[in-house]
């Protein structure tokens, strides 16, 4: 966390899908939001991810992360019960109005099985507490569309598209490969917003083989993961199952990947050593509690 936020971040998502929330227990979620605020010490936000496709259980963990000092809740669509649009807009509300905290509305199909669709997403807007949308749907249409009617700020919820989105108006990005390398992104931002399209693009084209590495060979999750590992940056590669690291040909495609990385800032991977034994096979919880 500290490394991400030295290197520019304004904020930091906390028991997001990077962060396994799906195999998180409760008690290890609001640990984590203290965590980060001790961290942080005030010089990013501390935004708690996660949720729930329960709506009960959702306030729950959202009124529990409020009271452990997070800044902010980001909400993801209902997973597995596919509700209706009527379904999904009565979901974000109702947590939205179990807080104060500013919102952020997660829209990501490919994860949760059924999209926020515009219309939604309008009507959410309405709502004094939601405040803006992380999309990983790659409608720019849509983006668009709602930028011109709404006061929504936007955030890139996929890493190969932060650049377009925040071309057409987006806030920023909540990504992944963040974790690994801030401050191009820092940069891309800070060129974006004084007008710098050739800085921002030269960003783009540098982290697109580390975006590559990360995002399309294994969960991203697990990537991410087994990456900071080998850069020394955090003490075990290894996720929860049902996640597993990554197998050998998929660790030789990421690691070929990462042999095209080069010019970002913050990140030398001369100095990467990954450990395949380490990262093999997936854990279970140390902490007794339900991930409901």
């Amino acid at each position: 966390m500290d490394d991400v936020i030295s290197a520019g971040a304004d904020g930091i998502v906390v028991t997001g899908t990077t962060g396994e929330t799906s195999t998180l227990t409760d008690p290890e979620k609001i640990r984590l939001v203290e965590v980060g605020k001790d961290v942080s010490g005030g010089r990013a936000a501390v935004i708690t991810g996660g949720g729930s496709n329960e709506t009960a259980h959702a306030i729950e963990l959202y009124k529990a992360s409020e009271k452990a000092g997070a800044d902010g809740i980001m909400i993801v669509t209902p997973y597995y019960n596919k509700p209706t649009q009527a379904g999904i807009l009565t979901h974000f509300r109702l947590v939205a109005d179990a807080t104060d905290l500013p919102v952020i509305v997660y829209d990501i199909p490919g994860r949760t099985g059924v999209e926020v669709k515009y219309e939604t997403i309008v009507r959410l807007a309405n709502h004094p507490n939601i405040l803006a949308v992380k999309d990983a749907k790659g409608d720019f249409a849509e983006v668009s569309r709602v930028l011109n009617e709404t006061d929504l700020m936007y955030f890139s919820g996929d890493d190969s598209n932060a650049l377009p989105h925040m071309a057409i108006g987006a806030t920023g990005l909540i990504g992944v490969t963040g974790n690994i390398a801030a401050a191009p992104y820092r940069t891309m931002v800070d060129a974006v917003n004084r007008g710098d399209l050739a800085s921002a693009t030269a960003a783009h084209k540098a982290l697109e083989p580390l975006v590559r590495a990360t995002m399309t060979h294994i969960p991203a999750t697990v990537a991410v993961k087994y990456i900071l590992h080998g850069l020394g940056r955090i003490g075990s590669p290894r996720v929860r199952l049902p996640l597993v690291g990554p197998e050998d040909w998929e660790a030789a495609k990421i690691e070929d990947e990462l042999a095209l990385v080069s010019g970002i800032e913050g990140v030398d991977f001369r100095n990467f050593r990954p450990d395949r034994k380490a990262a093999a096979g997936g854990a279970l919880p140390r902490v007794h509690g339900t991930t409901r």
